[in-house]
C-alpha cells in the first residue's frame, strides 16, 4: 500500500480545501492500485473505499463513479480555467493567454505523478476509459475556443482561427504530458510546454487576428489545418505550416 493511502485523511481534514484535494488524491491512489492487482471490472467502489480507509458515502461525495475516480480534478481545474480565462486581459497576447492556461492544466498531472502514472498506464488497457480520457480532453479545447472566438469576435475567419489555435495548445499540451510519462517524471514539462507554445505562436505568427505582420495587412488569409486532437505538436505545427505555405504560393 503506497504512502499516500495509509496517509488517507479519516477525520475533519477532508473540510479544507487541502483536506478535501488529500481525501481525492488519496481515494484515486487505492483505486488505481486495486485497478492494477485485479482488473479494473472486478473492482467494486466497496473495495476501493475499504483500501483507501474512507467509508462508501465519502467515495461518493468526491466521485460519482469508480470510472470518475480515474480522472480526479478535472471539473474544479476545468472551472478554474474558465476562470482564469475570464480574468485575462483584453491586452494580453491570446496565445500566451492559452498557453498559461494549458501550463495551469499540466499543473494537475505535475502535483499528483503516481496518480498521473497509475491513470496512464490504466487508460492504455480500458477502453472505456480512454473514452472518457478523450471527452475530458475536448472539454478544455471547446474551453480554449470559446475564449478565443470572444477575442476574435469582430476579425474576419476568427472562429476558424480560434478552432485551429486551440486544437493546436490542446495537441502539445498532450505531446509534452506524454513525454513527461515517458520520462518517468524526469522532463522539465513546464518549460517543454512553453517551448511548445513559443513554436506555435511562430508558426501562426501573422496570421491569426490582431497578429498580422505590416505586409499581409492588405490582404485576408484563411488557414485551414484538420488536425486529431491526440496529434503530437510536431504533427500541429507541420500541418499548420503547409497550409501556410499554400497561401504564400
Amino acid at each position: 500500500m503506497s504512502e499516500a493511502v495509509a496517509a488517507a485523511p479519516k477525520s475533519r481534514s477532508g473540510r479544507t480545501p487541502h483536506g478535501r484535494r488529500k481525501v481525492r488524491s488519496a481515494i484515486a491512489v487505492a483505486a488505481l492500485e486495486k485497478f492494477a492487482e485485479q482488473g479494473f471490472e472486478a473492482t467494486t467502489v466497496d473495495q476501493i473505499a475499504e483500501a483507501a480507509g474512507v467509508g462508501r458515502r465519502t467515495f461518493f461525495r468526491y466521485f460519482r463513479s469508480k470510472e470518475d475516480v480515474v480522472f480526479p480534478g478535472h471539473d474544479e481545474r476545468l472551472a478554474e480555467v474558465v476562470e482564469l480565462l475570464e480574468a485575462a486581459s483584453a491586452d494580453a497576447d491570446p496565445l500566451v493567454v492559452l498557453g498559461e492556461a494549458a501550463e495551469f492544466v499540466l499543473g494537475m498531472y505535475l502535483e499528483d505523478p503516481e496518480v498521473s502514472r497509475k491513470r496512464s498506464e490504466l487508460t492504455r488497457q480500458v477502453s472505456s476509459l480512454r473514452d472518457k480520457e478523450i471527452a475530458s480532453i475536448d472539454r478544455y479545447q471547446r474551453v480554449f475556443a470559446r475564449y478565443l472566438r470572444a477575442r476574435f469576435a469582430d476579425q474576419p475567419d476568427g472562429e476558424l482561427h480560434a478552432a485551429v489555435a486551440a486544437a493546436a495548445v490542446v495537441a502539445a499540451h498532450n505531446h509534452v504530458l506524454r513525454q513527461w510519462l515517458r520520462s518517468g517524471g524526469e522532463l522539465d514539462a513546464r518549460a517543454a510546454l512553453r517551448h511548445a507554445t513559443d513554436q506555435l505562436g511562430e508558426a501562426l505568427s501573422g496570421q491569426w487576428p490582431g497578429g498580422r505582420s505590416d505586409e499581409d495587412q492588405d490582404r485576408e488569409s484563411v488557414v485551414v489545418a484538420a488536425v486529431r486532437t491526440s496529434a503530437s505538436s510536431e504533427v500541429v505545427l507541420k500541418q499548420v505550416r503547409e497550409a501556410l505555405r499554400g497561401i504564400e504560393r
